[in-house]
């Protein structure tokens, strides 16, 4: 397994300003070449091997960070997906909390990913989970938003801190009047709320120009940036030398 970060922008920026990056897993296997996320992560599941699997991810990701934090990038943050099965292990709040210490890694510069399926679940134990994890000092994202059973009244009663809107929406938009008035109206209410709203799957200059007239505060696409494997990530974005 391989830890690749996807580089997360300022939006409303002059100039593409890194703000960290998101924790991306890849397994590259022998056999059968470099696999996607979305083809295996679902069997470690099936198996009981995607909390080892998320632990080895958390804890790359947050050394990273504190190098990139050391290093004269203080402003860096990372995210890193958790999920369901993870979150309702009875130990995560140790698990990351003992991660944290051991990487030395300011809370404040972690945020955790939930899908958006998770709000949709037992709410009081998953409130609990969650406050669990916030006493850390933590943030907490709701991945893939606009796509499952949540709402914006629902979330209030849990501790998130941002949303992500999903990629499905963002496609479309500058193109389509839906989509526009989904994402405009999805983040102005995000923020009536005090959540930071991240756009995700910006990969054209037409979607980048109708986002900065929304209230958004961060953008992640292959218009910026490929997920890249941590060599090149520093190298672009640390100031680093591929070779460091």
């Amino acid at each position: 397994f391989e830890v690749y970060y996807q580089p997360l922008f300022r939006a409303n920026a002059k100039e593409h300003e890194c703000m960290g990056a998101e924790a991306l897993i890849r397994w590259k296997s022998a056999e059968l070449g470099e696999m996607q996320p979305d083809e295996f992560i679902p069997l470690a599941e099936y198996l009981g091997l995607i909390v080892p699997i998320g632990e080895h991810v958390l804890r790359e990701a947050c050394k990273r960070c504190k190098y990139w934090n050391d290093f004269g990038h203080p402003e860096y943050r990372i995210n890193v997906n958790l999920s369901v099965v993870e979150l309702m292990q009875q130990n995560i709040k140790t698990t990351v909390g003992e991660i944290l210490k051991e990487t030395g890694l300011d809370p404040g510069h972690l945020t955790l990913e939930l899908t958006e399926s998770v709000a949709a679940g037992d709410t009081d134990k998953l409130k609990s989970a969650l406050d669990g994890l916030k006493e850390l000092g933590i943030s907490l994202s709701l991945d893939d938003f606009g796509t499952g059973y949540s709402s914006l009244a629902r979330l209030r009663g849990l501790p998130v801190d941002e949303l992500k809107i999903d990629k499905v929406f963002i496609d479309k938009v500058g193109k389509d009047d839906f989509s526009d008035t989904f994402v405009d109206t999805v983040s102005s209410l995000a923020k009536s709320i005090r959540l930071q709203v991240v756009a995700e799957g910006v990969e054209e200059d037409i979607q980048k120009d109708a986002l900065s007239q929304m209230k958004v505060d961060l953008l992640q696409g292959f218009f910026y940036e490929k997920p890249l494997p941590v060599k090149e990530f520093e190298a672009k974005y640390v100031d680093l030398p591929p070779d460091e």
